[in-house]
């Protein structure tokens, strides 16, 4: 046996055992680096604000601590309004479903000619063997609801932390990085990040100015239908259309139809005119004014960053699929050579003479030929022209 060959074999297992490793620990360790994530791109977000802040005067800790405390307030009443609909649209269903139950009955008692009642059925209900299991399934299942609640609050306290973290050292954590780098690379590393800043805030504050605009053209609409939680519907359609691309509108716009819906079929109808007739707008007058200087992205490659985020992080991605998208395509924009476009005309979508299909083809060259003068007749004799 070669004395090169345990040497060898010593190495191969040592470096499988460390790929095992290192794959143990990355599987282990997937939910803290998606709550990275999510926090280097909130800080990524709200770093022109917490800058424009700093260079006044304030103190960077402070200035962060102001932003994320106008976040986490926002997010707070919406959460807020959402839930106190959700409650009052229970309440109500919980209140009205004896009379939808009387009318059921009533309805399959002339129809079948049967002789049901609402006591009896609420009595074979209240006895049955699958209510008491149900039950019991439900009560077993409040623990893990509890824990899965406080394992989303630890998350999001988590995200806020380093986020925080992430955007008041904001400049120490640079320099840490270009450290370590020769100044080539520092050059590229901050320019890379600049317009991951640029990008993503950029992003986030027009999404947020749109979806500004959308709440409240939607809450004129409901509040001059008279539904119900106009607000908290309002805020719903605007922050779902914004933040779900070309799909969200009309999302977003279906539980305002249901809200509507219970008030009167009619209003259900305008609803949806009216979400249709608004994203049009948005498309083509809205948002390219306002995302021309900040995510200029075409809605395919937007959607298409979108589906590609979900399938790989879930909700995470499909959140910060589209910044960035939006800084790679602008880090890549500053490297990649362009060149002026030929004026050929199948630039501009039009066909050359000739490229048409083999039977317009034929025509043509048939044509021509017949328009062509005769050549000259030559007298019996005479050499060709090439012979003399």
């Amino acid at each position: 046996m070669p004395r090169w060959l345990p040497r060898a074999m010593v190495l191969a297992l040592a470096l499988f055992a460390c790929f095992q490793l290192g794959s143990w620990a990355f599987h282990q360790l997937t939910g803290l680096l998606i709550n990275i994530l999510i926090a280097f791109f909130l800080a990524l977000a709200v770093e022109p604000a917490v800058s424009r802040m700093a260079h006044r005067g304030m103190r960077r800790g402070l200035a962060t601590a102001l932003v994320f405390l106008g976040v986490i307030v926002t997010g707070a009443g919406f959460v807020a309004m959402l839930g106190s609909m959700l409650a009052g649209q229970i309440v109500e269903m919980v209140e009205d479903f004896p009379q939808y139950l009387d009318s059921v009955i009533s309805w399959i008692n002339t129809t079948f000619h049967t002789e049901l009642s609402r006591v009896e059925l609420q009595d074979s209900l209240v006895h049955s063997d699958w209510l008491q299991k149900y039950v019991q399934n439900s009560a077993t299942g409040v623990l893990d609801v509890s824990a899965q609640v406080l394992g989303g609050l630890f998350q999001l306290l988590t995200i806020l932390l380093f986020s925080f973290y992430f955007a008041a050292d904001g400049p120490r954590l640079r320099r840490a990085l270009c450290s370590v780098l020769p100044p080539a690379k520092q050059a590229e590393v901050l320019r890379a990040w600049e317009i991951a800043v640029d990008k993503t805030g950029g992003y986030l504050y027009s999404r947020g100015l749109m979806a500004l605009i959308s709440g409240v053209a939607h809450y004129i609409l409901l509040a001059a239908l008279g539904v119900s939680y106009a607000p908290a519907l309002a805020v719903w359609v605007g922050l779902v259309s914004q933040f779900l691309p070309t799909i969200g509108t009309y999302l977003a716009g279906a539980l305002p139809m249901l809200i509507a819906f219970t008030v009167d079929p009619w209003y259900a109808l305008w609803v949806l005119i009216f979400v249709v007739v608004y994203q049009q707008f948005e498309n083509y007058m809205l948002q390219p004014k306002l995302t021309a200087k900040t995510v200029d992205i075409h809605p395919a490659v937007a959607f298409g960053s979108v589906i590609v985020g979900t399938a790989l992080l879930g909700a995470v991605g499909a959140l910060v699929a589209i910044p960035a998208v939006a800084t790679l395509q602008a880090f890549l924009g500053a490297y990649v050579r362009r060149y002026d476009v030929t004026d050929d005309p199948r630039v501009h979508g039009h066909r050359r003479r000739g490229a048409g299909p083999p039977l317009v083809r034929l025509r043509q060259a048939l044509s021509t030929r017949s328009d062509a003068p005769p050549p000259p007749q030559q007298r019996t004799g005479e050499p060709p022209d090439q012979l003399r």
